[in-house]
C-alpha cells in the first residue's frame, strides 16, 4: 500500500514566493536526498490563498519514520530549518497521511 504525506503551508500574505525560492535553494535538495519520492507539489490559484501543497509517497509509515529521521539529522536539513525561522513565512501546517482507494490511478 503507498501511505501518501500529504502537506499543506499557509504563510503569511507576500511571504509565500520568498519561502518558495528559499525551499527550492535549501529544503528541497535535502529532502530529495533523504525521502525521495516526491509525487507533487503545488500552489493554490482559487480558494484559500497562501498556501503550498506537496506529496511524499512512502511504501509503510515505518519508511516513512525511517527516512524523516535520517533527514532530521542532516546538517544542511539544519540550515535550512535556520533560515526558515529566519524568514518567518510560514502561518499554519497542516500533515495528513492519505491512502489511495482501490481505482486510484495513483497506488
Amino acid at each position: 500500500m503507498l501511505y501518501i504525506d500529504q502537506r499543506t503551508y499557509t504563510f503569511y500574505p507576500l511571504k509565500m514566493p520568498k519561502w518558495i525560492k528559499l525551499y527550492e535553494e535549501f529544503g528541497l535538495p535535502v529532502q530529495l536526498k533523504h525521502i525521495g519520492n516526491l509525487i507533487g507539489f503545488f500552489q493554490t490559484e482559487i480558494g484559500p490563498l497562501n498556501q503550498v501543497v506537496h506529496l511524499w509517497g512512502y511504501d509503510s509509515l515505518d519508511e516513512r519514520q525511517r527516512r524523516r529521521g535520517e533527514m532530521a539529522k542532516d546538517p544542511a536539513w539544519h540550515e535550512f530549518l535556520k533560515r526558515n525561522e529566519e524568514l518567518n513565512a510560514v502561518q499554519y501546517q497542516e500533515d495528513k497521511i492519505i491512502v489511495p482507494v482501490s481505482f486510484s490511478p495513483i497506488r
